[in-house]
């Protein structure tokens, strides 16, 4: 930033957003997983701002409760407020909110809480232009049909004339390329004096943002603009279909920078990422992947197709065979996947599994809150809630921990080289000594000592010429 001047961030977010036909604020309406909101203010924590405004109107209790729980997970970034515009009277007017607030001898960044693409660097590169003296507009020219954004008109020498909004342009503005995307960076001064000149004497009696070009051109002051190709960057949401265009865009440009550090992706168009992926070498990742919150994949991970995977740390080697899902649940709740584990196929992780080296988890297991030791299995058609789980135990298909009293939830142990049997209910409390076998179909009440064979079943009984009974 010039000079390092102290800088103030505005972000509009007051926005009704009808078209979106939601009762969710439009800031808060959600790309590759998280609020735009979340998304401007990603680009703008990075530039140390002293102080950051979010401007709220519509739903502004969601969007209030939003920044409350953003500031609590960000202690370390710029304070931020919340100011309210009410009635709303334009972008203009909602700026005007937050002047009150902005400190003095410094830097203004004005941007939008729906413009969810924004770059870091791109920010950087306006608060240059600016110098600390001019007002600079973020501005895009792609040499197509601009629609309803504001034409950038220029004078004979490239300065910047006018900001013409496209309900208030004449049809040979309109057919100006360039157009403006609703940031800019001023000087704190500059902006606060501009501001105070604005009136509503336009086709939507509103008080446009825009304008400042003309008032600022009045004061004297220089108005540049950093005109950039990447029309992506400063696009908003305004309709669900814009939405889904945006979420598909980030999407790609996520999956092209996972490849361009060596991840294999079967189909970079079939991959959706909610979060943070992180990838070590040689890892693969086969077609309608989804990943939520903070996954770590270690080197030589291979992910089967349409798996679901959130919070969760699987480490080197390890395979997680198709349609398999992966649930650490809430923040700071992260599951573990050991070295050369294998999960799957139409696996269940749930929230607390610890799976230790080369753990084998079958198709139709679930697992929660339940430890596994190194080399212990669970190949097929079973359960375990609130386990602890020794090293090389073998649980056999259709096996449960009964863990819920309907009160109380109980934790069952199993030692090393347990062997459990096809069908049998561990009922918790129970522990099961190392070494020991419970026979299958057996339902274990007690503990049983290490090395013994625990059997627990009914007679079996056979009746003859038994009837079923039949209906009436």
């Amino acid at each position: 930033m010039p000079d390092m001047l102290p800088l103030d961030i505005v972000i509009m977010a007051a926005g009704q957003g009808t078209r979106m036909k939601s009762r969710r604020a439009k800031v808060l309406q959600p790309l590759a997983g998280q609020p735009l909101l979340a998304h401007v203010l990603a680009a703008v924590v990075p530039l140390a701002a002293r102080s950051i405004t979010v401007i709220a109107g519509h739903e502004a209790a969601q969007v209030h409760a939003f920044c409350d729980a953003w500031r609590m997970a960000h202690p370390q970034a710029a304070p931020l407020r919340v100011v309210l515009q009410q009635p709303q009277r334009g972008t203009g007017h909602a700026v005007q909110q937050a002047a009150p607030h902005l400190g003095a001898g410094g830097m203004v960044l004005v941007l939008n809480g729906d413009g969810p693409m924004l770059a870091t660097d791109t920010l950087r590169a306006l608060l240059e232009r600016s110098g600390g003296e001019a007002l600079a507009l973020l501005t895009v020219d792609t040499g197509a049909h601009a629609g309803a954004y504001g034409r950038v008109l220029r004078e004979e020498d490239g300065s910047v004339r006018a900001i013409r909004e496209a309900r208030d342009a004449s049809e040979a503005e309109l057919a100006c390329t360039e157009w403006y995307s609703g940031v800019l960076a001023a000087p704190v001064a500059l902006l606060a004096r501009c501001l105070a000149m604005l009136d509503d004497n336009n086709a939507q009696h509103e008080l446009y943002l825009t304008d400042v070009v003309r008032h600022a051109r009045t004061l004297g002051a220089q108005v540049q603009a950093l005109c950039i190709a990447d029309a992506a960057q400063a696009e908003g949401v305004n309709t669900p279909a814009q939405l889904a265009a945006l979420e598909r865009l980030w999407q790609r440009r996520n999956a092209e920078a996972l490849m361009a550090q060596g991840v294999r992706l079967a189909d970079p168009a079939r991959l959706d990422v909610r979060g943070a992926l992180r990838c070590g070498q040689d890892v693969e990742i086969d077609v309608g992947c989804v990943f939520e919150g903070e996954v770590h994949l270690g080197d030589d991970v291979r992910i089967g197709a349409h798996c679901c995977i959130a919070s969760a740390r699987i480490a080197a080697g390890a395979r997680i065979a198709p349609f398999t899902h992966i649930d650490g649940g809430t923040a700071g709740v992260t599951i573990e996947v050991g070295e050369r584990a294998q999960v799957g196929p139409f696996a269940r992780l749930r929230p607390g599994a610890q799976l230790g080296a080369e753990v084998h988890i079958g198709n139709f297991v679930e697992v929660k809150n339940s430890q596994l030791a190194a080399g212990a299995k669970a190949n097929h058609l079973a359960y375990l809630g609130d386990a602890s789980v020794g090293e090389r135990v073998n649980y056999g298909a259709g096996c449960i921990t009964a863990n819920y009293d309907g009160a109380h939830k109980h934790r069952t142990t199993i030692g090393d080289d347990v062997h459990v049997g096809s069908n049998s209910t561990l009922v918790a409390p129970v522990c099961i000594g190392a070494g020991a076998t419970v026979g299958a179909g057996s339902a274990i009440t007690r503990d049983v000592p290490a090395g013994a064979l625990a059997l627990r079943r009914a007679p079996q009984q056979a009746r003859e010429g038994w009837q079923r009974p039949k209906k009436g």
